[in-house]
């Protein structure tokens, strides 16, 4: 049984497509508190976090998009993480665009680190994320929240402090990467980041790739946050993203993700983001997103309900 706390981000300043702020309310429409609650687990929904206001931010980059309003995402968010991450809770946050991740990251890494654990993270996306400010070619700050934590330079002031703690980028782990801009693989390749793309999960398999880490975290006494991103799947069965990119996990690839981190019994919190309402069908990606959830937190086949032929 799991203590579990869910904290809306209804944040879309970091993406290049509106609709994300809508993201937290489907997640509830689509029955992620009653899913969760079914599998015997206390649920708080604690609403949705508020931004907090930032009136500027000094930055050499002109081109990056809605400064002020991600640094203010990204401090409030910090500071909730940090103090979820100090209670006996594991905490939900359902996003919202993945320039979230700038503050929840940071804030389980800064948390980490008082208590002198140290701090894994595995994210599943079709994109590292893993750009600077000067390697970003489009601006969109969604594309920089790991580069950020693992305290690359160039970035403008976005938490009002220095970084209390870097994320080690030996302890990140980026599994179905299909879209990475050249600067940011020559980042992550000087890094030391533990990065699987399609074709690696294609050769080898999710198990191959996955079972290493998930020993890396054991053998540390690690905490890990997983980020999760819908364009990690494949966008012929959730096409609710803005930045959909062919080629992605199937249904049973990221099931058994989901599955392999239950058995692991790891996972201490975890990022839903980037689920766009606006281009859903039906709400299909939404309730798909809440199934992979539920796989995370113990839903077997033989628990679903199906109907019989």
């Amino acid at each position: 049984m799991t203590n579990i706390h869910l904290l809306g981000v209804p944040m879309e300043e970091g993406a290049g497509r509106r609709g994300c702020i809508m993201g937290p309310d489907a997640y509830r429409t689509a029955g992620l508190t009653e899913e969760l609650a079914a599998l015997g687990h206390p649920v708080t929904d604690l609403g949705d976090a508020a931004r907090d206001t930032v009136d500027a931010i000094h930055t050499d980059h002109d081109h990056l998009k809605f400064l002020p309003e991600v640094a203010g995402w990204t401090r409030s968010l910090h500071r909730h993480a940090f103090d979820l991450a100090k209670q006996d809770v594991l905490p939900i946050y359902m996003g919202g665009d993945h320039a979230l991740a700038l503050g929840t990251v940071t804030g389980h890494v800064a948390a980490a680190a008082e208590i002198g654990r140290p701090q894994f993270v595995l994210w599943l996306d079709a994109h590292s994320d893993f750009n600077t400010p000067a390697s970003s070619p489009s601006g969109n700050i969604h594309g920089m929240p790991m580069a950020f934590a693992c305290g690359l330079d160039g970035f403008p002031d976005l938490l009002g402090k220095p970084l209390p703690a870097q994320l080690d980028p030996t302890k990140l782990c980026m599994l179905g990467l299909r879209s990475v801009d050249r600067g940011e693989r020559e980042l992550l390749q000087s890094s030391g980041v533990q990065a699987h793309d399609m074709r690696a999960i294609d050769e080898h398999g999710i198990v191959t790739l996955l079972r290493p880490f998930l020993d890396q975290v054991a053998q540390a006494n690690g905490l890990l946050h997983v980020s999760l991103d819908v364009d990690f799947i494949e966008p012929d069965i959730a096409p609710a993203v803005g930045t959909t990119v062919p080629g992605g996990a199937t249904f049973r690839e990221a099931h058994l993700i989901m599955e392999m981190l239950h058995d692991s019994g790891l996972m201490t919190s975890l990022d839903l983001v980037e689920l766009n309402p606006f281009l859903d069908e039906r709400g299909r990606t939404a309730r798909l997103m809440v199934d992979l959830t539920a796989s995370l937190f113990g839903r077997r086949v033989l628990d679903r309900f199906t109907t019989s032929y």
